[in-house]
């Protein structure tokens, strides 16, 4: 009786494992797949062919699939529409009028049809937003904790330069996540005040967060990153800028001797009987300012030539001016890439401009965007950097303002991280572009002037720099219960940023070996165009700004899966430069079309062993075949485990699930099997 009993349900699991896999992994009829973030909250959903919802169903998808309550609502912000014909709305969170910081939501639609919607969401229950400090109370903690002798808005000419206003506080709800020694993580949502405040003495910019009911520092969110930190890693000068010359200027193409990329073409602009550095010709305009070794940018002037040869007889100087060619040349060709590569215009997507500032300082080790303009160090030489312009720090630096722009990672923790790496691989990307002669894998290896660095940080070889090229690996920055500071790199947001590097650098190139998991993989390159499409979409498309490594793997899985097709080469590299990098588990299409799970060899439900009942509440009953004991474990929709054991006994305790679908693995010591589950 019992052993028809089984077969029955094996017949039963036989024949509805698929549709359990494609249909059932949510309870909406609308749903095809849905993924789930770290804590159980819906990242990804992607509708199948029989969806109902049209792309003017934004609100009825959100209460549907989020269960949005009735005091929260989303509020769209942007519509953008890419070359694949998707049309993609992005909206932000608000909970009783007040915005929910790095809550949003995009909805991706084609045709007029919802296909697939993405992002970061809260629920909002005893949720407090009734502030007890004064936004001036909250203002006064902020200074306090910023520390600073001086402000931009105490000097509004420089403050206009910089498209800078004193702040005046925005209520928010910010989320915080807190992780226990064992990396369970709770969260919570706290009212806090915002506000953007850039010092000039020390130089600093970002957003601070002050609990509005204890005035205690929330959270620091830097704009001015640093590049350096953490790394292991004959003129006539004139005061009159590019933006305001007369509708008589000639812009023109000039020859360039820059200090790291040889002879160059540029754009210039005939002011007087002069040439400067100013070109109008891409967006809003390209400028190039020398700010001679002093901090103010009001005092810049530009930089001049007289027969519109810049050559290194004149500008390979103790100065280092040739440096400031490098940078007018790196900024033409950071916004070319964009544009060319991409349909990007400008780091904005809106053709603003892209100013640079040179010779920031004396001997400053340092290159940065400031929210609103570029500025470069001229480095202290030896034991430090040589001046900081160099192509791939160009679009490194600018690639930070796309982020922004995009993502808007958050510049802590994981994403962080991938802010770093996200610029980082840009770097790489626009020096192939415009110097493909170049070491493409190595960041800052022209500037570079350390004792033992052959660069800033090795994208093909991260520990040579003292990264990771593993998640949780060798030189990996643990960031369980860390909390933010600069002290420690925004919880090592400059070292941990090697993973992803790495996970590029195998996309494009390839590679075959074992990883400081244990894991053995070879990955087949798609090439360095291929890889920057995914990355692109991935970043501009659908991370958010608390955007984990797990949530990259599946945004940019879908990127491919967009751009090439479910199941394509594309996909396939994808996913297993992941799992080579220690992120989520290895492709197999026989177990999900997105490759989400991790096995070696996949089953059908008549062999190997029974699970059941199917969905299961709290015990899940294991039917081993032959009476073989095995090992088991349990991967969540991520690809991650979160849990294991023995078979013997054939009950396993599954109540501390979450709902949702999982990925039970068998090991029997001679193959491992793969079968799919779902948690009520």
């Amino acid at each position: 009786m019992e052993k028809k009993l089984l077969g029955k349900i094996a017949l039963f699991m036989t024949v509805s494992l698929l549709a359990l896999e494609t249909n059932a992994q949510d309870a909406s009829k609308n749903v095809k797949q849905k993924f789930n973030d770290e804590r159980g909250k819906p990242s990804l959903i992607v509708f199948n062919e029989k969806s109902t919802y049209k792309n003017t169903d934004s609100q009825k998808a959100f209460k549907e699939q989020l269960e949005l309550k009735d005091n929260s609502n989303f509020t769209k912000t942007k519509t953008e529409t890419d070359k694949l014909g998707f049309s993609h709305e992005k909206f932000q969170l608000f909970h009783q009028g007040v915005k929910v910081e790095f809550s949003t939501y995009t909805l991706h639609s084609k045709s007029g049809k919802l296909e697939s919607m993405s992002g970061e969401f809260y629920q909002l229950d005893n949720v407090n937003t009734l502030p007890v400090l004064s936004k001036e109370q909250a203002f006064s903690s902020a200074l306090r904790q910023i520390g600073a002798s001086k402000y931009l808005w105490e000097t509004p000419a420089e403050a206009k330069i910089n498209e800078y206003q004193k702040p005046t506080g925005e209520l928010v709800l910010l989320p915080l996540v807190d992780e226990d020694n064992n990396g369970k993580k709770t969260e919570q949502l706290r009212l806090a005040y915002k506000f953007d405040i850039y010092a000039t003495s020390p130089v600093s910019r970002g957003d601070i967060y002050i609990d509005a009911v204890t005035g205690v520092t929330l959270f620091y969110n830097a704009t001015i990153k640093h590049l350096g930190e953490y790394s292991n890693g004959n003129q006539n000068p004139v005061n009159k800028k590019a933006e305001k010359q007369n509708t008589a200027a000639s812009f023109v193409i000039a020859n360039a001797d820059t200090r790291y990329s040889g002879s160059q073409s540029i754009q210039s602009t005939l002011s007087g009987t002069s040439y400067i550095l100013a070109d109008a010709t891409r967006g809003s305009g390209i400028m190039t300012y020398n700010m001679k070794k002093g901090t103010s940018y009001t005092a810049a002037v530009n930089f001049t030539d007289v027969d519109n040869n810049w050559t290194a007889a004149e500008y390979n100087n103790v100065n280092k001016d040739n440096g400031a060619l490098d940078a007018h040349w790196g900024a033409e060709k950071t916004y070319d890439y964009w544009s060319t590569v991409h349909g990007r215009n400008s780091y904005n997507n809106a053709g603003a401009a892209i100013k640079s500032y040179v010779h920031y300082s004396s001997a400053y080790n340092n290159a940065y965007w400031n929210g609103s303009v570029m500025t470069y160090g001229d480095g202290s030489g030896t034991g430090g950097f040589d001046i900081l312009t160099s192509i791939d720090v160009a679009g490194h630096e600018i690639g930070h303002a796309v982020c922004s722009s995009t993502s808007n990672l958050a510049y802590q923790k994981e994403s962080g991280a991938m802010n770093e790496g996200l610029s980082d691989i840009w770097g790489a990307c626009i020096e192939y572009y415009a110097a493909p002669n170049k070491q493409r894998w190595l960041i800052g290896e022209d500037i570079e002037r350390r004792t033992g660095h052959l660069s800033l940080r090795s994208m093909s070889n991260p520990k040579t720099e003292g990264q990771p090229d593993t998640y949780g690996g060798t030189n990996w920055v643990n960031i369980t219960k860390c909390r933010p500071t600069n002290n420690n790199d925004q919880c090592g947001v400059h070292t941990n940023s090697g993973v992803l590097n790495h996970w590029f650098y195998i996309l494009t190139e390839g590679k075959t070996g074992t990883n400081d998991k244990g894991s053995s993989y070879s990955v087949t390159g798609i090439g360095i165009d291929k890889a920057a499409k995914i990355t692109y979409r991935m970043e501009s498309i659908y991370m958010t700004s608390s955007s984990t490594y797990a949530n990259a793997r599946i945004y940019a899985i879908q990127a491919a899966a967009d751009l090439y097709g479910a199941g394509s080469p594309e996909v396939i590299a994808t996913t297993n430069a992941f799992y080579a990098v220690g992120v989520g588990a290895v492709y197999a299409s026989g177990v999900a079309k997105t490759s989400l799970t991790k096995t070696t060899t996949v089953a059908t439900a008549s062999d190997a062993f029974v699970l059941y009942p199917n969905p299961a509440v709290d015990v899940l009953t294991v039917t081993v075949k032959e009476n073989k004991e095995g090992s088991y474990k349990i991967y969540n929709s991520l690809g991650f485990e979160i849990q294991s054991g023995k078979t013997s006994g054939g009950q396993i305790n599954v109540s501390s699930l979450t709902k949702g679908i999982y990925f039970f693995e068998l090991n029997n010591g001679e193959k491992a099997t793969v079968k799919t589950f779902i948690k009520k």
